[in-house]
């Protein structure tokens, strides 16, 4: 039944204020708004109710509200951030427990408030198909300590779309893990306590080598417990209440796409390899580049194979019909900041054009007649004939390369924004004569794929080298116009696209295609949101195997590649990298950042040309 807007009015209000009682912060707001949830501080962003309101949608708001209320009563960021792990999936499960810890506050202390958790982590639990899990390689580990751990504090049962995803792991949690999981109970009001035994449960189930993390710190030279310490790089991807709001948004927008895309797994992705030797430009393995020594690109690092990794389409990922689907998503998406990107964008475009405006020297001795200036000799045939002749343009036949982070930490907003600006970014780049590429990077499964399979049925060797699948996937090539690559661009949004990230390679793959176009001038951005990470083979190298190989290939290109490199960083120091770099504080500023690093890029060649017109 349609609600009346009164109705819905005063459904919102009632959250909003249901909200701050429960978070004991009277100066928290909550906007609701046509976007998935988020969070600045005490100001939250719902999804709006639709005019039928109906009971699942007032479960899911009342519920998401409750979600963000317990993070900001009960979690501290401060404490969060001096106790969190930096690999990627312990610090996800760590976050996971975490949030179990709030919740399972809330829902001891408050009935109204366990329901209304209840309701939501049911619904989120189908939106991202784990009532659908049959193999334990595609279910989620990080969920499923969260919803064993909010188990074990509160005797409430597991909503019964998350039953099949906590079976699949609750034997291996138990048989590892049981006696630190005893001390969770005791530890619950205390976060700093929670934390440490969290610490140890990652280290039961395999997740974290507590000797590899302390020498990591060391090395970086940074004290694990200041929260403030600015050398150290994850202090921004640790769960804060912005974090709980992205992985909320995760599962809300699971939600919007689950009735209509039958969550097909990853499982039913294409398995078909396509050999590095098959790249663009003939150079071989996409670590390799023959013109530098060893040493260069780092002796100690190489793939342990290579006969799993995948450069795909991104077409070849996803049928037709889901890629619609995605895109539309991804067009609501669009429309709320479409105006703000749109004004940087045409205000790139307007400088771009300046530079290509065609000019002419007049009052010559011989060139093009002139014809506007005939008249003169018509009027006074003693006036010499006047020519003109076209001015070279300083502007170059320019290519530029979009290259994405596709990692598990881009969930959400992040890639989202993403996906938005690379749509926008080409599309202006396009008007202007300049070919753009899209590219994207992951792997294909969590903690090691088939590599690491094979790497263990050969009895685990020593340093392997890297253990999982490279899966590189080609968004829209330079060639190809936008409007037949558009849809592609949707496939960002696929829940479980987004794994681990191996930059390295993936910066070397594109600048190998990149090396391979015939314009004068090639242009390679990445954008990313964190340090390279894949914990297989992290856990069987040393620990700086994947940095060390991303600072010798951007090494490498920076001091010998006609390529221009350029980073922008989501959260990330990315400057600790890249010579040419800029950091951004939240993935809303993406859109900014791209424009104004491009736009410095041409501002740049133009003064270099004339300088060098000058010295002609």
């Amino acid at each position: 039944m349609r609600q009346s807007e009164d109705a819905i009015t005063r459904f919102r209000r009632a959250v909003g204020a249901a909200t701050a009682a429960i978070a004991q912060q009277p100066e928290v707001t909550l906007i609701f708004a046509t976007e998935p949830p988020s969070a600045k501080g005490p100001h939250l962003r719902m999804p709006a109710p639709s005019a039928h309101l109906n009971r699942a949608e007032v479960s899911q708001t009342r519920g998401t509200a409750d979600q963000f209320a317990l993070a900001l009563r009960y979690h501290d960021d401060e404490v969060h951030v001096a106790h969190a792990p930096r690999s990627g999936a312990a610090r996800e499960a760590f976050n996971a427990c975490e949030q179990a810890r709030v919740e399972s506050l809330g829902a001891l202390d408050m009935r109204g408030t366990a329901g209304n958790l209840d309701a939501a982590l049911g619904l989120q639990s189908t939106a991202l198909g784990f009532d659908r899990l049959t193999d334990r390689a595609d279910a989620p580990l990080a969920w499923a300590l969260r919803f064993y751990v909010r188990e074990r504090l509160t005797g409430r049962p597991v909503p019964g779309a998350a039953k099949r995803l906590v079976d699949l792991w609750r034997q291996t949690i138990e048989e590892k893990a049981e006696a630190d999981l005893k001390i969770l109970g005791q530890k619950m009001a205390d976060q700093k306590g929670f934390a440490d035994a969290v610490r140890r449960i990652l280290v039961d189930l395999d997740l974290e080598d507590p000797d590899e993390e302390r020498e990591r710190e060391q090395e970086d030279g940074h004290d694990p417990n200041d929260p403030n310490d600015p050398n150290d790089p994850d202090q921004t991807e640790c769960l804060s209440t912005g974090k709980v709001a992205a992985e909320l948004a995760e599962g809300e927008d699971a939600m919007a796409e689950s009735s209509q895309s039958g969550g097909e797994s990853e499982a039913g992705f294409s398995d078909d390899t396509n050999e590095a030797g098959d790249l663009p430009g003939g150079h071989g393995h996409p670590w390799h580049i023959p013109e530098a020594g060893a040493n260069d690109l780092g002796a100690h690092y190489h793939p342990y194979t290579t006969e799993f990794d995948e450069v795909v389409a991104a077409e070849e990922l996803c049928d037709d019909e889901e890629l619609t689907r995605l895109r539309a998503n991804l067009d609501q998406h669009l429309v709320q900041i479409e105006g703000v990107i749109s004004r940087l964008a045409n205000r790139l475009q307007r400088r771009l054009l300046a530079k290509q405006v065609r000019a002419w020297a007049f009052d010559l001795d011989e060139g093009v007649i002139d014809s506007a200036r005939l008249a003169r000799v018509i009027t006074n045939p003693l006036n010499p004939l006047s020519f003109k002749r076209e001015k070279e343009t300083n502007f170059r036949d320019t290519v530029v390369t979009l290259l994405l982070d596709n990692s598990g930490s881009m969930r959400g907003r992040p890639i989202a924004e993403a996906a938005m600006c690379a749509d926008i970014l080409a599309r202006t780049l396009e008007r202007c004569g300049v070919k753009t590429e899209i590219l994207g990077f992951t792997t294909q499964a969590w903690k090691g794929g088939k590599a690491r399979d094979k790497w263990v049925a050969a009895g685990k060797p020593e340093t392997p080298g890297r253990l999982n699948d490279l899966r590189h996937i080609i968004y829209k090539s330079a060639d190809q116009p936008l409007r037949r690559a558009r849809k592609n661009l949707g496939l960002m949004l696929r829940e479980g696209l987004l794994k681990e990230n191996i930059d390295g390679e993936a910066i070397l793959w594109a600048h190998q295609r990149l090396i391979a176009r015939p314009e004068e001038r090639r242009i390679l951005m990445v954008i990313s949101d964190g340090a390279p990470v894949d914990d297989s083979t992290l856990s069987a190298n040393p620990s700086d195997t994947l940095d060390q190989h991303l600072r010798a290939a951007i090494s490498w290109i920076e001091a010998r590649s006609p390529v221009e490199l350029v980073a922008i960083g989501i959260g990330h120091d990315v400057t600790r990298y890249y010579r040419r770099a800029v950091t951004i504080v939240d993935a809303e500023q993406l859109g900014g950042a791209v424009m104004e690093q491009l736009g410095n890029l041409f501002e740049e060649e133009q003064l270099a040309s004339g300088a060098r017109g000058r010295l002609h």
